[in-house]
C-alpha cells in the first residue's frame, strides 16, 4: 500500500438519511459525461465476503451483536474492500467512490455505541494499512430531519437506523468533530438543501481532484 496512487479517492458520510445516495448518484453520473475512469461502492460491502458481513451487522434477526463484535466486523468488512477492491482501483488510476468509510466506524461504533474513538481509529487504520480518502464528503442533517426522510423510504429501517434518538444525535456530533479536526480533507454540505445545490460545491472540489492527476 506504499505504492504512488494515481487515482482518486473520494467517500461521502453522514447520518443515515442525508442523502449519500443521492449525491454518489449525481456525481456518478457527472463522471460518466467527463469520461472519468471510476469504481462506485459501499461499506459495508463491495466483496463477496463484505457483502456477507452487511447482512451480519445491518439485517435484524442475526442474533444479538455487540458493540465490540460489530466494530470489529465493519473492520474486517473494511480490511477485504481495501486489498480486494480501492487499492486496485487506484493503482489502475481509477476515482473510487465510496459510501461510507473509517469516519462512519469511528462515529457509529466510536461514539454512538461508546466504544471510544481512539480505539476504533486505531482498529480501522489497522484494517486499511492506513488508506484515507482524498476528500470526504460530510452530509450534515438534523436527525429528526433524517428520520422523516427515512420513515418515508419503502422498507423497514436496518438494525442500526432502528437506533434510539439520542444514538443518531451522537453520530452527527462526531461526524462533525472529525471534520473540524481536519478542516482540509472534508467538505461539509447542508444535506437539508435541494440536491443540485449540494452537488455543486462537491463537483468543484472533485474537479481540483481530477486537475492534480492529469
Amino acid at each position: 500500500m506504499n505504492q504512488i496512487r494515481r487515482g482518486g479517492f473520494v467517500a461521502f458520510e453522514g447520518g443515515d438519511g442525508a442523502g449519500k445516495t443521492t449525491q454518489l448518484n449525481l456525481l456518478e453520473s457527472w463522471f460518466k459525461d467527463q469520461n472519468v475512469a471510476y469504481e462506485r461502492t459501499r461499506e459495508p460491502g463491495g466483496t463477496p465476503i463484505g457483502e456477507r458481513i452487511r447482512s451480519l451487522v445491518l439485517e435484524h434477526g442475526q442474533g444479538e451483536v455487540d458493540p465490540r463484535t460489530e466494530a470489529l466486523l465493519f473492520a474486517a468488512s473494511r480490511a477485504a474492500h481495501v486489498v480486494q477492491r480501492i487499492e486496485p482501483a487506484l493503482q489502475a488510476g481509477r476515482f473510487v467512490l465510496c459510501d461510507r468509510y473509517v469516519d462512519s466506524s469511528v462515529a457509529y461504533q466510536g461514539v454512538g455505541r461508546q466504544l471510544g474513538t481512539e480505539a476504533v481509529a486505531e482498529v480501522n487504520a489497522f484494517a486499511t494499512g492506513g488508506l484515507q480518502p482524498d476528500l470526504t464528503v460530510l452530509l450534515d442533517l438534523e436527525p429528526a430531519a433524517a428520520r422523516a426522510r427515512r420513515d418515508g423510504r419503502e422498507g423497514g429501517a436496518d438494525r442500526i437506523e432502528s437506533a434510539e434518538d439520542a444514538f443518531h444525535e451522537r453520530l452527527r456530533a462526531a461526524f462533525l468533530d472529525r471534520a473540524e479536526a481536519e478542516p482540509d480533507r472534508y467538505l461539509v454540505l447542508n444535506a437539508d438543501a435541494a440536491p443540485t445545490d449540494i452537488q455543486e460545491p462537491i463537483r468543484e472540489r472533485v474537479a481540483l481532484l481530477l486537475k492534480d492527476r492529469v
